[in-house]
């Protein structure tokens, strides 16, 4: 899975970001990296994305962040997939392999 964690996004670039099979997550209101204490050292882990494959967008996510050390910060992220049509993108790898299945499919 590949992810863009932000404050917040420009609708095209969010647009953009799941044309490309790259889910655009979003820090709760009120929080940021900084206030998380992140640094972009961090390995992440997300849970909670997995029922997009059964045709639910979850509203959040939860994110693990995890420094080098082994410390741990743990929050809930905005899914910022708004549309039934991006969840297809996103489903299908991005907006490319979604048209090239639908191509397959209806020759």
């Amino acid at each position: 899975m590949r992810a863009v964690i932000a404050e917040s996004f420009e609708r095209i670039h969010r647009s953009n970001l799941i044309g490309m099979g790259v889910i655009p997550l979003q820090f709760p209101q009120g929080k940021s990296a900084s206030s998380l204490g992140l640094d972009g050292t961090e390995v992440f882990d997300v849970t909670g994305i997995e029922t997009i494959n059964d045709g639910k967008t979850p509203k959040t996510v939860r994110v693990k962040a995890t420094k080098p050390g082994g410390n741990s910060v743990e929050f809930d992220a905005v899914v910022r997939i708004d549309t039934p049509g991006e969840a297809d993108y996103y489903r299908n790898g991005g907006i490319l392999q979604f048209v090239l299945r639908n191509m397959l499919k209806s020759s």
